[in-house]
């Protein structure tokens, strides 16, 4: 019996070769660009690896609005490594996209252009293919801040760098990671991300306050369960629809129910209670699977998450925000100024979530300007897309 799994994984493995080869050849024939190598001054000097098939791509995207802004002063390119994520990629990425399958491909752009930086956003396990080059400066940029323990893998001292977006992040890793020199191995920049305009591509009733409610999945270990979408998620969402005086954006992960299948599941009852209530509401209704992430933190007034990067995001706006309590008791947990002093809601409490936001809308929090302190520095229009560039132009020249 064992033979079936066995035969069933080469099996779907000789179809993935297959793909990938087909989706090599298609690229050879219509899609040169993707291994364009310009010269001279043109040369590539900056580079985001991104070694993730499409699913992941909610990572890469937050990053194309800095990176256009870096690109103004050094030619920047996304590297990736699949031929599939290479060709969707290309349709909506503003910066150039090469293709490099091969660890001989990668070698070879390497040798023709001038790579000073190397970003990368998530700890793929093909990112040592590209560690092994000396010569640039590998920076660990991440796809979002956070409290997940993802935050203090001792994977990070393989990087050169990390930019993180504040002090707390710095007093995170050297808190978690031992022989690790972060005043030295760390640049604050903020969030940069916060400074990029965005095209918000749905209409709200500018007369009621907006509500994002934006959770995690579900996560692919015990450790990383923050996911509120099935202990949280109805009740939070009956609560903002029966109140009748919110609008209300719904943005689940795009990772949602691919580990636990009731996960998707609820995530699509979710939108069922909100296509069913939007045609009689006062407010919008919204449930946001767009690719765009960005637009919602300026037309929320509040927000509810997980313990997740959103959260972070948001936190920055300086708006009201509530963090959701894991129900499950293997979810770590960090000790952090952020989970003790901003509101939390329980599973219990979700099913009053209208009447909190309201009371949250209504209340100055005099504690909140120096937590943004804490864990962004300076968030003043421009701040940080100041600092993410400057020290990233540093780098060029070091």
């Amino acid at each position: 019996m064992r033979a079936i799994p066995v035969l069933a994984g080469a099996a779907k493995f000789a179809k993935m070769r297959l793909d990938a080869r087909q989706h090599r050849a298609y690229v050879q024939r219509h899609a040169r660009h993707l291994f364009h190598q310009p010269t001279g001054e043109l040369r590539y000097r900056v580079a985001l690896y991104f070694a993730d098939a499409m699913v992941n791509a909610y990572q890469i995207r937050q990053w194309y609005e800095p990176l256009k802004h870096l690109a103004e002063s050094a030619p920047v390119v996304v590297i990736t490594r699949n031929a599939g994520t290479a060709l969707a990629l290309s349709e909506e990425c503003p910066l150039p996209v090469y293709l490099a399958p091969t660890i001989g491909d990668i070698e070879e752009l390497v040798d023709s252009q001038n790579l000073n930086v190397v970003f990368y956003i998530n700890q793929n396990i093909r990112n040592f293919q590209m560690l092994r080059f000396n010569e640039p400066n590998h920076v660990f940029i991440c796809h979002g801040e956070s409290e997940k323990a993802y935050m203090w893998s001792n994977q990070l001292k393989a990087y050169d760098y990390v930019f993180s977006a504040g002090q707390a992040a710095r007093d995170r890793l050297a808190l978690n990671l031992r022989s690790y020199d972060v005043e030295q191995r760390t640049r604050l920049v903020g969030r940069p991300q916060i400074d990029a305009e965005y095209l918000a591509p749905y209409a709200l009733n500018s007369a009621l306050p907006t509500v994002l409610y934006a959770p995690t999945w579900e996560g692919d270990r015990p450790s990383m369960n923050y996911g509120s979408v099935s202990s949280h998620g109805v009740q939070v969402i009956d609560s903002l629809i029966n109140d009748g005086g919110f609008n209300v954006i719904f943005r689940p992960h795009p990772r949602s129910g691919v580990n636990v299948e009731q996960y998707g599941a609820d995530v699509a009852k979710i939108r069922e209670k909100l296509n069913s209530a939007n045609s009689k509401s006062t407010g919008r209704l919204l449930f946001d699977d767009t690719a765009h992430w960005g637009w919602q933190w300026h037309k929320a007034d509040a927000c509810i998450t997980d313990i997740s990067a959103v959260a972070y995001d948001f936190f920055a706006t300086g708006k009201p925000i509530f963090i959701t309590t894991p129900v499950s008791s293997e979810a770590v947990v960090a000790d952090s100024p952020a989970l003790e002093q901003l509101p939390g809601l329980s599973s219990v409490q979700a099913t009053h979530t209208a009447g909190l936001v309201r009371e949250a809308l209504e209340t100055k929090d005099a504690e909140r300007d120096a937590l943004i302190e804490k864990y962004f520095g300076d968030i003043t229009p421009g701040a940080s897309m100041t600092r993410f560039l400057t020290e990233s132009l540093a780098l060029l020249d070091s």
